[in-house]
């Protein structure tokens, strides 16, 4: 549940308003923003994706609407409505092509039909990237001019801002730094895409638990195997949980993951140059306030010092993000801002 202490009272909020919404195979978010950001109302359900997708839509629109009356205002009042999904997409004809965790959404037209049942125009992005414009807006990068944000989950998400500007690319694929090559070998670990080699097959939720299922075969030992031999679930929690007792073997784990991500990072850094790299979603390892999380974000530093110029050593942040799952709608919001000054000018 959602801190509602941490919502704008609407006689403080600043005009004009929009709506952020965030799908996902799990859950849907939705969310109105002021100008600057500031969440002032919020709504999250079940996606609910075998009942289809034009079952989402209609509930995306109505949330929309919903979140317009218990403000007191009119669906009027939303400048735009920001929308974002996971990929691949067609950004251009606003539709889903395959995703993968929506099985039965492949074409599905998701812009136009939110927009109908909301009956305000959409702003369509990638969710990652939306969650990049998230922080680059409000959040841990609010300060700068560009930023790269990793998403760590079942995958590996990516957004790249550049002064105010989504990297979305020609054909709608752009910032999918979770599917960049990190090695070339052969043999190199499989990506759930089906291709060998990609960042997401080394530090994603997905490659840790499946490297901690190679690793305890070779060697049963320690409070990890112990954990699992009495029924608990593998999972990045539980191996951050072993972690932070001492299981040598689930530190290896994470740190091994923080190097295969700082390795991708650093080809990131000699493309872009952006002046912030954020680590977010729900494989942070406990983040900044977790001594494992300090241990993981050090070793993705440590890699890309060892690997890249020293001025960029020096001068590139790394960081965890600051806005966890609100990120997502919030960028929506924010990208759906930017579309209507960028009309608007």
């Amino acid at each position: 549940m959602q801190d509602r202490s941490r919502w704008l009272p609407i006689a403080a909020a600043e005009r004009p308003f929009y709506a952020g919404v965030d799908l996902g195979g799990t859950n849907i978010k939705v969310g109105i923003v002021d100008d600057r950001g500031r969440t002032l109302a919020f709504h999250t359900e079940p996606t609910h994706a075998a009942r289809g997708p034009e079952d989402a839509a209609a509930r995306m629109g109505r949330a929309v609407q919903t979140l317009c009356e218990q403000l007191g205002v009119r669906i009027d009042d939303l400048a735009r409505v920001g929308l974002g999904t996971p990929g691949p997409q067609d950004l251009r004809t606003g539709e889903i092509i395959k995703a993968g965790n929506l099985p039965g959404w492949d074409r599905f037209p998701i812009r136009d039909r939110v927009s109908l049942h909301c009956g305000r125009e959409v702003t369509y992005a990638n969710d990652a990237n939306a969650a990049a414009y998230g922080e680059y807006w409000v959040g841990g990068a609010q300060d700068c001019q560009s930023l790269v944000l990793l998403t760590l989950g079942t995958g590996v998400g990516g957004g790249i801002i550049i002064e105010d500007l989504s990297i979305d690319g020609a054909h709608s694929h752009g910032s999918e730094c979770g599917h960049m090559l990190v090695d070339p070998a052969e043999n190199a670990r499989l990506c759930p895409c089906g291709q060998r080699g990609h960042l997401e097959a080394y530090a994603s939720a997905t490659s840790l638990k499946a490297l901690a299922r190679e690793r305890l075969a070779a060697s049963p030992d320690g409070s990890l195997f112990k954990a699992l031999a009495g029924g608990e679930e593998l999972t990045p929690i539980l191996i951050s949980r072993e972690a932070a007792a001492g299981d040598p073997l689930a530190m290896d784990l994470i740190l091994e993951a923080g190097r295969w991500l700082g390795i991708g990072i650093v080809s990131l850094m000699h493309t872009i140059d952006p002046e912030i790299v954020l680590i977010g979603g729900a494989m942070t390892f406990g983040g900044e306030q977790a001594t494992v999380g300090r241990a993981f974000i050090e070793r993705i530093r440590a890699e890309v010092r060892s690997r890249t110029f020293p001025l960029l050593a020096e001068k590139t942040q790394i960081h965890f993000a600051s806005l966890g799952g609100d990120a997502g709608y919030i960028g929506a919001a924010g990208l759906a801002r930017a579309a209507e000054r960028h009309r608007a000018s």
